[in-house]
């Protein structure tokens, strides 16, 4: 869908092979949603620390979390005596801990440590623990010297934060068990009293091409326009650095995803099957807020060319504040907001 050109940049041009009308359409259809969300602009930085992160998922549901990281809190279960092959079964066993049956989880952070030889006795040690804020883990220690792998669980109604607008606030649940890198950078964003640059600077809708439910119309084009609303998670006056890139699911209705490797995110008003999986969802809008994002999409808007592609560009942004929010969805008071 393109993103907003802050700095010149060599223009991207895609040679296409003539081959049978049909693949060159699909070929055309692709490359052209590719381009108008990713760009060469170069991103400034951020105080997260990136680390290496683990590949492992399963069709059930991520279950991912960084490496050379060990975070802290009271323990549920002792690593010493409980024991896996690696850190998707630990994670697996936070989760199981955390079904929302019960009650609230009773484990939201898991440490493992999977290296062998770095390891030694500790090998394959899987620490369960409880954090008395969940939205600030107590962080132990991170770098090479580090041989654990942690991660974090969000159980049902918790691990949602607000994206407080005029319009409204925007209630996203996060993911940090799929983009556990995008989501620390996000409990970072919570720490700042200001998110001043934050903002949403782009809107299209559905137009034509999907339904009211955000399921593409049969043989209707997939844009422009995109069904997006998109805008920078960066504070001013903060060093950024790129988020890596977290394979996470489908694009769909709701979907709160990075272009690139951020600060530029976008809230997608549509199923984005014909993505792929080429961007990172840290997050999702709930059903109720969706409404909100529609505002926002059919406020006034101008013509603009990013990369060759047509976009519509907010005559007036909308700035946004991070917030917050307790399981529950309301502001959470002991947080200094703006």
């Amino acid at each position: 869908m393109g993103r907003r050109q802050n700095d010149s940049e060599p223009s991207r041009f895609i040679s296409l092979t003539f081959l049978l009308a049909g693949f060159i359409s699909c070929a055309l259809v692709y490359t052209v949603l590719s381009v108008a969300l990713n760009s060469n602009t170069n991103s400034k930085g951020s105080n997260f620390e990136t680390l290496t992160l683990t590949e492992e998922s399963n069709d059930g549901g991520c279950c991912r979390g960084i490496e050379k990281l060990e975070l802290w809190g009271g323990a549920v279960k002792w690593g010493s005596d409980h024991k896996f092959n690696s850190s998707k079964e630990c994670c697996q066993a936070c989760k199981a801990m955390c079904t929302g049956i019960d009650g609230p989880c009773l484990c939201d952070t898991w440490v493992f440590c999977g290296n062998k030889k770095a390891c030694g006795s500790k090998f394959g040690e899987c620490w369960l623990k409880k954090q008395k804020d969940i939205f600030a883990p107590d962080r132990q220690e991170a770098g090479d010297h580090v041989i654990w792998t942690s991660g974090l669980i969000f159980g049902k109604g918790e691990g949602i934060v607000g994206l407080e607008t005029e319009y409204g606030t925007l209630h996203i649940k996060l993911f940090p068990d799929c983009a556990p890198h995008s989501v620390a950078y996000i409990l970072e964003l919570l720490t700042l009293r200001h998110c001043a640059g934050c903002q949403f600077y782009r809107a299209e809708g559905r137009g034509q091409s999907w339904d009211s439910e955000g399921n593409h119309i049969k043989k209707a084009p997939f844009g422009p326009p995109f069904a997006i609303i998109q805008g920078t998670l960066e504070a001013q006056g903060t060093t950024f650095k790129k988020i890596p890139t977290e394979e996470c699911p489908y694009i769909r209705r709701g979907s709160v995803a990075w272009v690139g490797s951020g600060p530029e995110f976008f809230i997608s008003l549509a199923d984005h099957q014909e993505w792929k999986k080429a961007y990172t969802v840290f997050g999702s809008v709930l059903p109720e807020d969706m409404e909100i994002a529609e505002k926002i999409a059919q406020l006034p808007t101008k013509s603009d060319v990013w990369n060759n592609i047509n976009v519509s560009v907010l005559e007036k942004p909308v700035p946004l504040v991070v917030q917050r929010l307790d399981g529950w969805g309301n502001l959470n008071t002991n947080v200094k907001s703006d």
